[in-house]
């Protein structure tokens, strides 16, 4: 999720137009396409597993402080109760934020090529461990907590999610869960044009499933299976409705900057940020608030920076800003990581792999794209397929045209390799048929005597 790092001026919104050409903004050519990550971890408490409070000592708050010494800047933003937290921190390597429950992100800067990427996942991950070292914690790569219960989680002094707290228990029975029990991992990627953003967004669409499937991680809740692969996936099907899904309208005819405008001016508000401070607009509408007619603001109309703020705060599966957001994978391990760009770089960032990409899903229905979707968090790669067979009958497939189309791509790290060697923990996966979810449900069945515990051994980074 986003973190507010400034308050500077910012544009009155005088018109609808203004919302729809904050997208034609993000275009850019080619050469100037960039990679960025995002990736959460959990952290805990090495010597009882349990999750550290924000204040505690050694809990989130010090282990924040204690990146610093390797040049990160803190961002501070006003608590509910009028003191001054430290929620984040700046730097090379893009910000380091906080997800509700402690969950600890990087959300990385925007890089030429993958080999930068996993050197940035790389240098984060040496950064925390050794700062964990010192404060008693430890991180696990999973894409929900295995053990706790809501109860048992601290909450972050962060304004926007007291607000988000109070609104998810009306609009669906797991957004709580979604905030203070799950973790991801995203890529974000850049687009030409409005006809190059289109078709990304529906092959990104289209092929999330997959990507669910693949990074399936989450198969425990409160240290029992759960029934799922991907719980986390799960969980989106019941957080909110109109700010959630597979965005139908996407493949429709006349799809572009302009319907996607009108989907969020359709979402309901969470809050407005002003002088340092969330107002709670939960469920109140953007339209109104271009009118100058919302309640909390009387009189008064959105700024750019509003928009933006609203822009962050749709879950759909693919999220449209002045980029696009891949949103389906559970968190993992550092070779996953760096595998999840590989995958949608290779599909998107190259003609003819997009191309053949789009081939392969361009047929299916919305009810069979949603329908597959629907499938993906209990059964992975044995989702039924549209057309007939299952998901893994593709995998290899669309493996197959992501490195064709990094290799197209001949970015090469010092040693003469290309991109394409980040792909290799997903093809292991499709060769043995098994995601990681399974894997861990074997373990767990197996020499784990049924004791989840263990899996703090396992997913530790």
């Amino acid at each position: 999720m986003t973190t507010k790092l400034a308050a500077a001026a910012s544009p009155i919104i005088e018109s609808r137009d203004q919302l729809i050409a904050s997208f034609a903004r993000g275009e850019k050519p080619a050469d100037r396409w960039r990679i960025g990550t995002e990736h959460e971890k959990f952290v805990y408490r090495t010597a009882d597993h349990r999750a550290p409070s924000y204040d505690e000592p050694g809990g989130i708050r010090d282990l924040l402080m204690a990146l610093t010494e390797h040049g990160w800047r803190p961002v501070e933003e006003i608590g509910p109760d009028g003191s001054t937290n430290v929620i984040a921190l700046n730097g090379a390597d893009g910000s380091v934020s906080l997800e509700p429950a402690g969950q600890f992100e990087l959300s990385g800067a925007p890089l030429e090529n993958l080999h930068q990427t996993c050197a940035e996942t790389g240098r984060h991950l040496e950064q925390v461990k050794a700062a964990g070292e010192r404060l008693g914690v430890g991180f696990l790569g999973l894409g929900m907590w295995p053990d706790k219960t809501r109860a048992e989680l601290p909450v972050m002094p962060k304004g926007r999610y007291g607000i988000m707290r109070r609104h998810m228990p009306r609009v669906g029975k797991l957004g709580l869960d979604m905030m203070l029990r799950t973790c991801t991992i995203q890529v974000n990627l850049d687009y030409a044009s409005e006809a190059d953003m289109v078709k990304k967004f529906r092959v990104g669409l289209a092929l999330q499933p997959l990507a669910t499937a693949l990074f399936a991680n989450s198969p425990f809740t409160e240290g029992k299976p759960n029934g799922m692969l991907s719980f986390r996936s799960h969980i989106w099907s019941d957080t909110d409705p109109q700010r959630t899904g597979m965005l139908p309208f996407v493949f429709e005819d006349g799809f572009g900057y302009e319907r996607y405008a009108d989907y969020m001016l359709d979402v309901p508000m969470y809050f407005v940020y002003r002088e340092g401070r969330y107002i709670d607009a939960a469920g109140l509408s953007f339209r109104d608030f271009l009118r100058g007619e919302l309640s909390v603001l009387p009189g008064e109309k959105p700024t750019l920076d509003d928009w933006t703020d609203h822009l962050s705060t749709a879950f759909p599966e693919v999220r449209l800003k002045t980029f696009l957001e891949m949103r389906g994978a559970d968190g993992g391990p550092w070779n996953r990581i760096c595998a999840l760009p590989a995958f949608w770089v290779g599909l998107l960032y190259d003609d003819a792999a997009l191309d053949a990409a789009w081939d392969l899903v361009k047929h299916w229905t919305l009810e069979e794209r949603q329908a597959l979707r629907d499938a993906v968090p209990a059964m992975a790669l044995d989702a039924p397929l549209p057309g007939g067979g299952r998901l893994r009958d593709i995998a290899g497939a669309v493996l197959d045209i992501a490195h064709a189309g990094l290799a197209a791509r001949g970015r090469f790290n010092a040693s003469g390799d290309d991109e394409t060697g980040f792909l290799e923990p997903l093809r292991e996966i499709v060769r043995s048929g098994k995601v990681p979810a399974e894997m861990l449900l074997e373990r767990y069945h197996g020499d784990w005597n049924g004791d989840v515990s263990r899996i703090y051994a396992e997913a530790r980074f």
